[in-house]
């Protein structure tokens, strides 16, 4: 890691260009400088294929120039933009900046587009054809790489379309999550639960709670263990959308059912993470993909 924190890639990178570029401002001087004894017809007795023969002619004045001027071109761009290690140079032209200053101009000829919306509620919006579309565009681009483009998730990302929500279905929570995102973390419980059989038999209670199949006798022993999870599920399993404590009781599994998988969310933890769109999409844009994805599963009238 000391390569990444020490200035010596900087340093190294910055003597290796200056270095190039006088070698070849050096090259061309000797070059010039050089003289070639010549043969009598103005060659240097070097032949190919038999009758090629080398003329003993300077460089043209015009590339000799053109040399130079590229050379000088070379030192003033490095000098004026970044190219030299660290050095940010003159101009203070850079990648981020010159991201940020497109992505100004893009945002401010979007607001028109979006401005009619800023005074309707998420549900009139959600309703809205025009809104619909953009917000359908809009989860395109940023959400259906996750949430698949019918927006009914994968294992590990929710499914859209239905009522169970993590952290809260309405509109002013759907959007607070695609302002800040959120980072799920289930903590490793096994330690507390107690023996590998106690993961088991709580594996087997956990199922038991949305009438999946189990082991009845199982779930029976591992029924006084859910108190460990009863922190965050609460003690009846229906979970704390505060939290992001997920239902136990509904048919609906984020990250697949079964003893094996339930046992190993207990024993290993789990971590989740949506990331924030507040730097990707303007107020506005949130705005309207918000109330599109709270439609996907309350269906507004109009826009379907």
């Amino acid at each position: 890691m000391s390569d990444f924190t020490s200035n010596f890639w900087s340093v190294f990178v910055t003597t290796l260009t200056l270095v190039a570029i006088v070698a070849c401002a050096l090259l061309l001087w000797m070059a010039g400088r050089r003289k070639v004894v010549a043969h009598a017809d103005n060659t240097t007795g070097h032949l190919w294929d038999v009758d090629l023969a080398e003329m003993n002619n300077p460089l043209p004045r015009w590339w000799v120039w053109l040399f130079l001027m590229t050379l000088l071109f070379g030192l003033a761009y490095l000098a004026a933009f970044p190219g030299l290690g660290s050095f940010a140079g003159r101009l203070g032209w850079s990648m981020q900046g010159e991201y940020e200053a497109e992505m100004a101009k893009a945002r401010a000829n979007l607001e028109p587009l979006y401005a009619r919306f800023a005074s309707m509620t998420p549900e009139q919006v959600a309703a809205d054809p025009q809104a619909h579309a953009m917000g359908e565009r809009l989860f395109m681009n940023n959400c259906a790489q996750c949430h698949g483009s019918d927006a009914r998730g994968s294992k590990g990302f929710p499914d859209l379309t239905d009522a169970d929500w993590l952290h809260g279905g309405t509109p002013e929570k759907i959007r607070e999550t695609l302002t800040q995102g959120r980072i799920g973390n289930m903590a490793p419980l096994a330690a507390a639960v107690g023996t590998p059989e106690d993961v088991r038999n709580l594996s087997h209670y956990v199922l038991s709670l949305s009438g999946s199949p189990h082991d009845s006798l199982r779930a029976s022993l591992g029924k006084p263990k859910f108190v460990t999870c009863a922190a965050c599920h609460g003690m009846d399993g229906k979970g704390n959308q505060a939290l992001g404590a997920p239902n136990l009781t509904d048919d609906i599994w984020l990250h697949g059912w079964g003893e094996a998988t339930i046992a190993e969310m207990i024993n290993n933890g789990k971590v989740n993470q949506m990331p924030a769109q507040e730097h990707k999409l303007t107020e506005a844009q949130i705005g309207v993909l918000s109330a599109y994805v709270w439609g996907l599963s309350n269906k507004p009238g109009a826009a379907r």
